[in-house]
């Protein structure tokens, strides 16, 4: 009889950074999201030019798509999970395994010129683990509302699998790449349209503010079709106009979820207000996209690419990883200085790369200060948060 969540962390005794999978994935995504910009920004500054062959376009979308997205929305899962199963997907030293996976995946990366195709069997592998982790615990509790995350999951894992592909059929490369993005914008219109109001209004319980965030209704419910069906058209075909007509709908229709959600009263706490700040630019990447679809001489595609990754992705998932360190680690779940720092930094390096494309005498320099800003806001998270992921649960 296989062991329960329960007995399988009881009998664990290893390190306290394996023993929940947000701890690790959290810990080494920063790093690595603070250290492949700067890979990637070496041969653009005229250093290291010997490896541009290497450090390429692909591999810096590959690498902060799938590489550090995919760390940490798995870490993320490992916890969420719980609340749909009842059972973490993966606890103990099966995530070790995880880990070394993800890790022989970055270098694989690094060694693809040398290892081909193997490298990208190594780095499809991990996505393509997880999933399987994820359905396993899903069918067991019989929990068919939480299917959502497990679809998301898989599909990303195929759309890995795709972008590989891309080497030999270039043309599902570059819709795995829109894909990916989609995915991942959709998750967190999503899943942050759940825990955006629900962290707000227990912030605002708390001190007995009113009136509350708006209720999920059929408005919410609408907003995220219209978003699910742009992004669809999107990915199918990036300059279909009707797809860009929803994809504007679509923004403006998140920017009023967020106004509904009252997210200006929390600005005092920087824990809760980030969250709207990463919902932002979700709402404003949808609405930019679909802008550069009807109007491509005003508004650049890669200004609205990046609101949607540095912007949407990079901050909501910094809001997510320094919520979940802190709630399940007995550190005071609140955003410090070095967390406000850190909040501050990712927002500006997401604004001076999306103006960048705007101001093409001044990209270079811009580009630069936001991979800058970047790597400053996850290094600064690794060295703050990395001492409470490695150490065991205590109440500090």
């Amino acid at each position: 009889m296989p062991k329960t969540t329960a007995q399988i962390l009881r009998d664990y005794r290893g390190p306290a950074l394996f023993s929940f999978g947000f701890r690790p994935f959290f810990l080494l995504a920063s790093i690595w999201a603070s250290l492949a910009i700067l890979l990637w920004m070496l041969p653009m500054l005229g250093a290291a030019e010997g490896m541009s062959a290497l450090l390429t376009r692909d591999w810096h979308v590959h690498e902060m798509l799938f590489g550090y997205t995919g760390a940490v929305i798995v870490g993320y899962m490992t916890v969420a999970g719980a609340n749909w199963t009842g059972h973490y997907p993966i606890a103990g030293q099966p995530i070790v395994l995880l880990v070394a996976l993800w890790i022989a995946g970055r270098i694989a990366m690094l060694a693809y010129p040398v290892l081909g195709p193997v490298a990208s069997l190594i780095d499809a592998a991990f996505l393509i683990l997880f999933a399987c982790a994820l359905w396993r615990e899903q069918l067991v509790a019989r929990n068919w509302r939480g299917l959502a995350p497990c679809i998301v999951i898989s599909l990303l894992a195929i759309t890995n699998v795709g972008f590989h592909a891309g080497a030999v059929a270039p043309d599902l490369g570059v819709i795995s790449e829109r894909m990916a993005i989609g995915l991942i914008t959709f998750l967190i219109a999503l899943t942050g349209g759940r825990l955006v109001p629900s962290f707000t209004r227990n912030w605002m319980a708390q001190r007995g503010l009113k009136p509350e965030p708006a209720s999920y209704g059929p408005f919410d419910l609408i907003a995220l079709g219209v978003a699910g069906a742009g992004l669809s058209l999107w990915i199918v075909q990036p300059s279909m106009r009707p797809g860009g007509v929803l994809l504007m709908i679509a923004g403006v229709s998140l920017l009023v979820r967020l106004l509904r959600w009252r997210g200006w009263v929390t600005v005092s706490d920087g824990m809760v207000f980030i969250l709207h700040l990463g919902y932002f630019w979700c709402a404003l990447g949808l609405a930019m996209l679909g802008a550069s679809i009807l109007f491509p001489s005003q508004v650049p595609g890669t200004a609205a690419i990046h609101a949607l990754t540095a912007g949407a992705i990079g901050v909501m998932t910094l809001a997510v990883m320094t919520r979940i360190s802190c709630s399940h680690t007995g550190r005071e779940r609140r955003a410090n200085n070095a967390t406000l720092v850190v909040y501050a930094l990712a927002n500006i390096a997401a604004a001076t790369r999306v103006v960048a494309p705007f101001a093409m005498s001044h990209y270079l320099e811009l580009l630069a200060v936001s991979a800058a800003c970047w790597s400053l806001a996850f290094g600064l998270f690794a060295l703050d948060y990395g001492p409470t992921l490695v150490r065991p649960w205590r109440r500090v």
